[in-house]
């Protein structure tokens, strides 16, 4: 046993957090730790941290554990680089092998009586240089470095990074220090998939015990074997990773609640017995053994599980076929270069997930193609609505119910509160100001907004992040069910498997289209040949050598103007039916106009057809 917490009460200005909590850890064990937000899953891990101190109840750890914490905020600090920083871990190393080649030196020159001391000392290094397996510590720092996303950047000063930067340096510190217990709070949060997949397979050949608090399902089902929950201030165990927890929990809720209802009704019939039969000389002992038992019987109603967000993304016109199109564009973040020659589009119902490591440009190119550049088409009737990541569209110094109405005056009073309160965020809390909300409120405060908005074409950028597992799960359902198009940005792999019908990745300066969902994506990059990587940007191919032929490049823009041609009509053909529609109102008596109006309307409704046909067999 690594650490043991018994019984464990802490309140925090006297309202309690944790309420009789017991835990356990071994040696190598694998733990996801998951709960609501403000449940005090923080606090539990500074109670095992030895930062807090229980009221009741005691922890107690292992003699000589070495625990490595990884906060969700808050990153490594360091005046040097990130090479020196990572060197630290093995001062001892470096000086093991300092003074093995000290020691050999000195043999080769001191005289012959010496040499047996020297030998032994050279023995004793080389024993404890096998032990600690320091020849190789350079080679375990660029591994996690590499693997961390920090290859070709080990000169640079850790001070001038980023904090995401830094959190991820820190957790490079730990990954190479090797606690016995190794405890992350979110360690995803700051990665791509790339780095991510990296961590899984790294951490699933960590010898420590870890303890993972994360909203990341795959990561959880992959590392952990047992899932503990802080819910209501208990804390229950389960055996299994996070989709058998899942399992675990809805059928240990079914056998309390039934084991409750039995234990009720036998508590009824035995009240019923003592009501009737107390006052009864001839039964009143019997009557009073039953109070005794009716005394020994606690009755605790099992809590239902929490009710997750309800989610609903509706619209009222959808727009044509061909929602975006951008057929040729260069991408760039400021003076640098992220795409080249790049091209897009995205069809009415489609639901795109747009992937790439940091830094590639996934949020640029989202906002790229939602910009109103010239350089981008839109199709007719399409009604855009945006998720930011960062939630900056929200007015911090409004309250929560302001912000929704200022944005849609004529909502009525009522129905924002429900509109909230289905969007997980009660009537308190709707009356702070937005500034005052948990990251988690904020996001589910711009996921109301979103769905008021009605659009037919939703942009996501980073949805899922602060939302907790059960809102996770909710909104992966609604834009399941949501039959428009879709484009998101996103690192929760679950959520992309779950709903992406199309994958588009920015990898090497290239943007690529996949038809498929997630698993397939995946599956098809695994059997590819693996292909040199080039430092973008790469100098542009010959004709002969490009993946399409100049006949073929010009068939292409034949189409693409073709189908800018139908679209132009069938807009033309559109709003001269919505005319000749009033017109027949107008001119209800008149036969005769009625008919010339009438053939014309056939005549269109004939082209519009054929034009409609002729669209779909290009597209």
């Amino acid at each position: 046993m690594l650490i043991s917490l018994d019984g464990v009460t802490f309140s925090y200005t006297g309202e309690p957090v944790l309420s009789g909590v017991s835990l356990s850890i071994d040696e190598g064990e694998r733990v996801g730790f998951i709960g609501g937000n403000g449940e005090g899953k923080t606090t539990l891990i500074k109670l095992i941290l030895g930062e807090l101190n229980p009221e009741q109840g005691s922890v107690i750890k292992k003699n000589g554990i070495r625990l490595g914490y990884l906060p969700q905020s808050g990153g490594f600090e360091s005046e040097d680089t990130v090479l020196r920083a990572m060197e630290e871990v093995f001062e001892r190393d470096r000086f093991l092998l300092k003074e093995l080649e000290k020691t050999q030196e000195k043999m080769s020159s001191e005289r012959e009586e010496n040499l047996p001391a020297l030998m032994r000392k050279c023995e004793a290094l080389e024993r404890e240089i096998a032990s600690r397996d320091s020849y190789n510590y350079v080679v375990k720092i660029r591994t996690v470095l590499n693997g961390m996303g920090f290859h070709g950047r080990t000169e640079e000063k850790v001070s001038v990074m980023s904090g995401g930067e830094k959190t991820k340096l820190k957790l490079c510190r730990l990954l190479l220090e090797e606690p016995d217990l190794l405890i992350l709070d979110e360690p995803t949060n700051h990665l791509d998939l790339t780095t991510l997949f990296w961590l899984e397979d790294y951490l699933s050949a960590f010898k420590g015990a870890l303890l993972i608090v994360s909203h990341d399902r795959y990561f959880l089902d992959k590392l952990t074997a047992r899932t503990v929950e802080l819910e209501n201030k208990r804390l229950l165990s389960y055996k299994g990773n996070y989709s058998k927890y899942k399992l675990l929990k809805e059928e240990r809720y079914k056998t309390e609640l039934r084991e409750y209802e039995k234990l009720l009704e036998k508590t009824k019939k035995l009240q019923d017995y003592v009501d009737k039969n107390l006052v009864r000389a001839t039964t009143a002992k019997s009557a009073q053994s039953r109070v005794k038992q009716l005394e020994k019987i606690t009755l605790e109603k099992p809590i239902p599980p929490k009710e997750a967000p309800r989610f609903r993304f509706t619209y009222e016109n959808r727009p044509y076929e061909r929602v975006l199109y951008a057929p040729r564009f260069d991408l760039y973040a400021g003076e640098k270069l992220l795409l080249k020659n790049a091209e897009f589009t995205l069809m009415r119902g489609e639901k795109c997930a747009l992937l790439g490591d940091n830094g590639t440009g996934k949020s640029t190119l989202l906002k790229f193609l939602l910009s109103g550049d010239g350089r981008v088409g839109y199709a007719k009737f399409l009604k855009v609505a945006y998720y930011d990541q960062e939630n900056a569209e929200l007015n911090p110094d409004m309250t929560v119910i302001d912000d929704l109405r200022f944005r849609f005056p004529l909502f009525p009073l009522t129905e924002a509160y429900a509109l909230l309160a289905q969007s997980g965020i009660d009537s308190e809390d709707a009356l702070k100001k937005v500034r005052e909300l948990s990251g988690g409120l904020k996001a589910k405060l711009a996921l109301a907004v979103l769905q008021a908005e009605h659009g037919n074409f939703l942009a996501l950028d980073e949805p899922t992040n602060h939302l907790d597992l059960l809102s996770r799960e909710s909104l992966e359902t609604a834009l399941r069910e949501f039959d428009g198009t879709l484009l998101f940005v996103s690192h929760d792999r679950r959520f992309i498997e779950s709903i992406a019908t199309s994958i588009a990745c920015i990898e090497d300066g290239t943007l690529t289209k996949f038809d498929g969902n997630y698993s397939a994506y995946l599956e098809q990059k695994k059997t590819k040949p693996a292909e040199e990587k080039t430092e973008f940007p790469a100098k542009e191919k010959p004709a002969s050598e490009s993946y399409r032929s100049k006949e073929e490049r010009a068939r292409q823009a034949k189409t693409r103007q073709r189908i800018s041609e139908i679209e132009s009509r069938l807009a033309k053909i559109e709003e001269e039916q919505q005319t000749l529609n009033g017109d027949l109102v107008k001119h209800a008596a008149d036969y005769a106009k009625v008919r010339e109006i009438t053939a014309r309307l056939e005549s269109l409704q004939s082209e519009s057809d054929r034009l409609y046909e002729e669209y779909g067999n290009l597209i």
